[in-house]
């Protein structure tokens, strides 16, 4: 039971659930919850690829969590690495093969795209300032696309699709501040690294802006409703404003470990934003 309990908090199942809900949200503002077969597949395809991500990069990171998360499962000793490894392979096969069951599209992009990616990044991307977040923000919103492909109706995912890459790679920063001590130890260059903690905040706070302005365009043109407006303001807007003062009013990794947290679930509240929106 304590091996199972430890591969459990290597995948990081609180981000693999999200990962889950994001594509029964879009399988919601798609109208295609009725095919139910299909929203299950594509929720354990983004599911086992996520779980794999996470399983990998942690893998990876070794050295970097002995600094800043020595209590994680392989850094604590209670999974071996090799171990580790094997079982984030297996969950790419698992993916892999659902994937498989999916039109020629959808498993192009999971297979072709989203899974190479993912190893990419975890071990040679990750330790490039912008370059890494931008790739991990890309495998994020690509799964909206992915999940639009299975259902034959792309266009509605571009909205969420910018939501999650924008939340993503604002949040993607604000964890290499919180990551700062571990990531210098093994000679990353993230952005905060190459240019300072002050640096990024100024970046956070510059994409911030952009994403609050231009995520409002969907309900000034009038594609999403009332609902939309209330919604993303309340769930995505205001913790982004939150986050930004936090951070600068203290420019700590002790600002950015809670402003990451606070960002973590902006993505599922823009979708719900969307799906409400929409009705």
């Amino acid at each position: 039971m304590k091996d199972i309990y430890n591969y459990f908090l290597l995948i990081r199942p609180l981000n693999v659930l999200v990962s889950g809900l994001a594509m029964i949200i879009s399988a919601a503002i798609l109208d295609s919850l009725d095919q139910g077969f299909m929203v299950i597949l594509i929720v354990f395809v983004v599911m086992t690829y996520t779980a794999g991500a996470n399983s990998i990069n942690d893998v990876l990171d070794l050295e970097i969590d002995k600094v800043n998360r020595p209590s994680r499962p392989i850094p604590s000793k209670n999974i071996k690495k090799n171990k580790a490894l094997i079982f984030s392979f297996f969950l790419f096969i698992v993916g892999s093969v659902l994937s498989l069951q999916l039109p020629p599209n959808a498993y192009f992009i999971s297979i072709v795209v989203s899974m190479p990616l993912m190893v990419i990044y975890s071990t040679h991307l990750k330790s490039k300032p912008l370059i890494g977040n931008i790739a991990v923000s890309f495998i994020i919103s690509l799964s909206f696309i992915f999940c639009g492909t299975v259902f034959g109706n792309v266009y509605p995912m571009w909205t969420p699709g910018f939501l999650a890459f924008s939340l993503t790679l604002i949040r993607e920063i604000t964890k290499d501040i919180a990551d700062f001590e571990g990531d210098q130890t093994v000679k990353y260059k993230t952005y905060p690294i190459q240019y300072g903690i002050i640096g990024a905040i100024k970046l956070i706070s510059l994409l911030s802006c952009l994403v609050c302005l231009v995520a409002l365009i969907p309900y000034f043109n009038n594609t999403y409703n009332y609902w939309y407006l209330i919604i993303l303001v309340i769930g995505v807007e205001i913790p982004l404003i939150v986050a930004v003062f936090l951070l600068i009013k203290k420019s700590t990794i002790s600002s950015a470990i809670l402003s990451s947290k606070i960002l973590k679930f902006s993505t599922i509240m823009g979708l719900l934003a969307i799906y409400i929106g929409s009705l």
